[in-house]
């Protein structure tokens, strides 16, 4: 089986190394791909937004497969066309993945299957937002006003904070560029991340893990794209994971279906687990970065195997999960001012050591590795605890050199240490 993988991340970089374990996949393609994904892979230069250019390239090199990593093509429809030339793909639809797309339609769907998620409204005029966020934050009794963009942005589109003026900001600069503005009630607990692979209605749950969306120690400044991640979750009892799993992404995938608008793909649901029980942060339509570089450190099961039963609807007949024991986690070293512009172009030391997977990087014409990105390298470490995986990954990353680096110091240590419990 010939694979071809759209996007050019960490993410994209773990799911070709995961693939390569997978004794059915005889050829690996990425497009773009990166610094790192060039050593597992044959690389093309593709717009991931243009459907003629990906089905091109997936007739080109034979693609029995094709998985597409970032959300923009498939909120684009790119999946479509590729089913559409009869190409397997890995990956929803058009419709199903405005569950991403647009936070609106996400909390219609939500309401429709009887999944809980935080209270919210939708502010498309800019008259008003100050009388909607009187009806939110702090004055209604909620630590922190939650504003978000309704559409796709990057996991960078959202503001928590019980600042009011810096939430006016937030949602008034949104509503000035053309973006309606989603404000929700605050949820309380720790916060969880759980993959599912999805054929319309047959749901296989992943293992469940948490992320780190703060770039500083504690939890402090702006959000990020993601700062690390770790998995499975010590804290996590297996009736609330089946919970959510039976509550939450069944009654979700059930509800896409009657509509007429079947998920094929990898459904992301970010859950915070409340006092009152689980209830939905977001969706997301793909795998996501940096979770995945923890989770898929521990599939055992052929992944490729996997991902093209669910593509050619024979999911419900793929064999039960299986996963390594022990734990993994996962560290981000972003660039210098990131989640702000970055500086790129420095040259990166120690990026080709196992556990390093590449986001951010390019190969210069004299075989130098330079970052390019703001989330430049994911570490990722393995063990048999959380401790264990914790001080792997900070192994790895005291060899790794680049100017001006930054990365959080503290992914999973509450976890570790016990600290983390629901009420």
């Amino acid at each position: 089986m010939r694979v071809l993988v759209i996007g050019s991340g960490a993410r994209e970089h773990a799911l070709l190394l995961a693939l390569s374990r997978d004794p059915q996949v005889t050829g690996l393609i990425v497009a773009p791909g990166n610094a790192g994904t060039a050593r597992l892979a044959e690389q093309y230069d593709v717009d991931v937004t243009s459907a003629d250019q990906v089905v091109g390239l997936a007739r080109k090199v034979e693609a029995d497969l094709v998985v597409i990593g970032p959300e923009v093509p498939l909120v684009l429809g790119v999946a479509d066309a590729l089913r559409a030339a009869g190409i397997v793909c890995f990956g929803p639809g058009k419709d199903a993945a405005r569950i991403e797309g647009s936070k609106a339609f996400a909390k219609e769907v939500m309401a429709a299957a009887g999944v809980r998620t935080a209270a919210s409204e939708i502010v498309d005029n800019p008259a008003h937002l100050d009388a909607a966020l009187e009806r939110f934050g702090p004055p209604a009794g909620d630590p922190a006003w939650v504003v978000k963009d309704d559409s796709l942005a990057a996991g960078k589109g959202v503001v928590v904070t019980a600042d009011r003026d810096a939430a006016r900001a937030h949602a008034a600069g949104l509503l000035e560029s053309g973006h309606p503005v989603l404000l929700e009630s605050f949820l309380d607990g720790p916060e969880v991340s759980l993959f599912c692979v999805l054929d319309g209605a047959t749901v296989v749950p992943l293992l469940p893990a948490q992320d780190f969306k703060r770039v500083g120690d504690g939890d402090a400044g702006p959000n990020t794209g993601g700062m690390g991640a770790y998995a499975p979750l010590p804290w996590l009892p297996e009736n609330v994971y089946r919970e959510i799993v039976s509550r939450v992404v069944e009654p979700v995938a059930a509800e896409l279906v009657r509509r007429g608008s079947p998920f094929n793909g990898l459904l992301y649901a970010g859950l915070a687990i409340t006092s009152n029980g689980p209830a939905v942060v977001e969706f997301n339509c793909r795998f996501g970065d940096p979770e995945t570089q923890a989770v898929l450190a521990l599939l055992e099961s052929p992944l490729g195997q996997l991902l093209h039963a669910a593509g050619s609807g024979k999911l419900a007949d793929f064999e039960q999960l299986r996963w390594r024991d022990g734990a993994a986690v996962t560290v981000v070293l972003a660039a210098e001012n990131y989640p702000g512009r970055p500086r790129v172009g420095d040259v990166i030391v120690g990026s080709e050591a196992d556990g390093v997977l590449h986001a951010g990087t390019a190969r210069r014409d004299d075989g130098a590795i330079v970052s390019s990105g703001g989330r430049v390298l994911s570490v990722v470490g393995t063990g048999a605890d959380l401790a264990e995986a914790r001080a792997r990954a900070y192994e790895i990353l005291g060899s790794i050199r680049l100017p001006g680096s930054h990365f959080r110091t503290d992914i999973g240590r509450r976890a570790a240490e016990g600290e983390i419990s629901l009420r």
